[in-house]
């Protein structure tokens, strides 16, 4: 049988004291924004500081509209202080966790908001919820417990693989690269996709891993991304943060104010045809509902007809190669890919926009918010737009399954969209 290599526990208190202090406070850098994080054990006479921590407050314009609500007592000009306490103790019992608590400062008294108590030791529930209720007693709003496996998970995430290596002297990182490579492989990658894809229209991306390639798993009742992982879909164009691919396209609508908007959900121009991807069972396109969304998108005013595209976002990191030549499968550029996320597939986000397809004038743009839309076309027959659910977060429409356009994740709109006439 093969060796694994494993990782075993972190000794955290094998650290030296101040050490140990050092590496929760850089630990905590990212938990708020702080305005200062002092290192104030290390002089002795800390009054129960190991670390003091001052935290910015924000949205402080606001606090005059909760006035009536109770409020933690905080400093002048919009902070909260933050008290930072370290152990490197093997084992810290309920009775003598909560009798540090004790020997701390009154927080109403010495202005104090939250407190955060890191040791090198795990905790039992029974002193968690000790420890919690003691806080709120002595005036503390926000009350954290850090153990030994909260600062081991927070040290192998990877944004803190740097103080992995810097306190115990390994990375889970399999190969260090420098910045200057990664930016040349960003670039190199970049440039090849300008180079093999400026012509093309659709292409298809492929999860590198998926050796079943270009036969779906004949289990029907799977979803279409555990069938096969790869997918057809429309090249949009290169941008900073990665390839831009067409997932949806509706017709739509654009106030003259750029804030109320609607789009035709019984019709979607987004998939690609079968005669370009042969993984589709039958055309899903369903012609009446577009002629009919089509018909109310032609009485709208001309400046108010819009276009509502959802696209996919492939980070260039994500990309292993271009093959420009496809295969006897398919002729169209295969775009190799790292393995497949199972919600999102090789794509980091999707963002959705709606503009107006007025090509000589300045066109209208709307931020597809769900609370700025209003009823320009029929949905379904039963629902109307005060009827339909908050926007769920956007999956991709399986290429050979039947299904109504899903609503799309509009956490960010493209730099830049294609426009065309219906």
């Amino acid at each position: 049988m093969a060796t694994t290599r494993r990782i075993g526990p972190l000794h955290l208190e094998d650290l030296e004291p101040h050490r140990f202090e050092d590496l929760v406070r850089q630990l905590i850098y990212d938990f708020r924004s702080w305005r200062s994080l002092e290192a104030t054990g290390r002089a002795g006479s800390d009054d129960g500081f190991d670390a003091r921590g001052t935290e910015i407050i924000p949205g402080e314009a606001n606090a005059d509209e909760h006035e009536d609500e109770e409020e933690a007592p905080t400093p002048p000009n919009g902070t909260r202080v933050w008290l930072i306490q370290c152990k490197r103790e093997k084992a810290i019992a309920a009775k003598k966790l909560t009798g540090y608590l004790e020997a701390l400062p009154e927080a109403d008294s010495d202005g104090l908001y939250g407190i955060i108590f890191a040791a090198a030791c795990n905790f039992s529930k029974t002193a968690r919820d000790a420890f919690l209720l003691k806080a709120r007693e002595r005036g503390f709003m926000e009350a954290y417990v850090w153990g030994k496996g909260e600062i081991e998970d927070m040290l192998f995430q990877p944004k803190n693989d740097h103080l992995l290596f810097a306190y115990f002297g390994f990375s889970l990182k399999t190969r260090q690269r420098s910045l200057k490579t990664e930016v040349r492989a960003r670039l190199a990658t970049k440039r090849k996709a300008q180079r093999l894809l400026e012509q093309c229209n659709a292409v298809l991306i492929r999860d590198a891993t998926d050796d079943r390639y270009p036969h779906l798993d004949p289990e029907e009742a799977r979803s279409r991304i555990d069938r096969g992982r790869w997918t057809v879909l429309t090249f949009k164009g290169c941008f900073s943060d990665g390839l831009h691919f067409l997932v949806d396209r509706h017709f739509a609508y654009v106030g003259d104010d750029e804030q109320e908007w609607d789009y035709a959900e019984r019709m979607n121009d987004g998939p690609v045809h079968r005669h370009e991807n042969p993984w589709r069972k039958e055309e899903e396109d369903d012609h009446e509902a577009r002629a009919a969304a089509m018909a109310e998108w032609e009485v709208l005013p001309e400046r108010n007809r819009a276009w509502f595209e959802v696209l996919a976002v492939l980070p260039y990191e994500n990309i292993l190669d271009i093959d420009e030549k496809g295969d006897e499968y398919s002729g169209l550029p295969h775009i190799y890919t790292t393995a497949f996320d199972h919600r999102k597939g090789p794509f980091h986000h999707y963002c959705a926009s709606v503009e107006t397809i007025d090509r000589w004038g300045v066109p209208l743009r709307a931020s597809p918010e769900e609370d700025k839309r209003v009823q320009k076309f029929n949905q379904n027959p039963s629902e109307t737009v005060e009827d339909q659910p908050p926007l769920p977060e956007r999956l991709p429409v399986p290429d050979d399954e039947p299904s109504r356009p899903r609503r799309p994740r509009l956490d960010r709109r493209p730099r830049g969209s294609g426009r065309a006439d219906p």
